[in-house]
């Protein structure tokens, strides 16, 4: 087994409100996207392979980093349609999509535990599926040759944090609000189990002049 680091994408359209507006990066997401790269070119950081899901989003960010890689596209590495449970979970049990920031705190559990225990009828997926589509992707990338870089979502990197460590949705959703734009999250083969050895690093954006550039939404 190789070791894997994932990265979320950089800044999308935080503005948006359906999965469609979204999926496009900002122009600061391009920015952190092409800092990353550099970082990761400067520091001689070694990996073999690049994947990426198929959104626009991720594909944008891993241009954006310009790593010489050919990268791999794969569905199962794309996020939760959480734009789509939160709409269905509004017009079927009336919980108001967040107006402000500090409302995902609440809102972000509310929705997976909604999907978890199927309240949320006509979802795009089970979350069984959501979380074995991500198992089954991990362990193909990992069972590859060389260290892989897999640009994907906050939401799928959480889940994978949480089966790492055993975590509830509780644990898992605060994992998920704190991943930052282009973060990296390292995973290793320790004893047959992927152990995280890195979470949330942004050595790119760590400077006086870009901290102010250290997003999540």
């Amino acid at each position: 087994m190789s070791y894997v680091t994932l990265i979320r994408h950089g800044q999308a359209n935080s503005s948006a409100r359906d999965e469609a507006s979204y999926d496009r990066l900002s122009p600061l997401g391009h920015e952190q996207a092409q800092w990353l790269g550099t970082h990761l070119n400067d520091s001689q950081t070694p990996h073999m392979r690049l994947y990426t899901g198929t959104l626009r989003r991720h594909i944008e960010t891993a241009d954006g980093m310009d790593t010489g890689l050919e990268p791999e596209r794969d569905p199962r590495l794309n996020e939760l349609e959480y734009f789509t449970l939160a709409t269905l979970l509004q017009e079927q049990h009336g919980v108001p999509f967040p107006t402000e920031q500090g409302q995902f705190s609440q809102h972000l559990p509310e929705v997976f535990e909604s999907w978890k225990s199927g309240r949320i009828e006509g979802a795009p997926e089970t979350f069984v599926e959501f979380e074995t589509r991500i198992e089954d992707v991990i362990a193909e990338i990992g069972a590859g040759d060389g260290p892989a870089l897999v640009v994907t979502s906050g939401g799928l990197i959480s889940m994978v944090m949480g089966q790492a460590m055993g975590l509830g949705i509780p644990a898992m959703a605060r994992v998920a609000l704190a991943i930052m734009h282009t973060s990296l999250h390292r995973l290793h083969p320790i004893g047959g189990h992927w152990s995280p050895v890195l979470f949330n690093a942004v050595p790119h954006l760590d400077t006086v002049a870009r901290r102010q550039f250290q997003t999540h939404i």
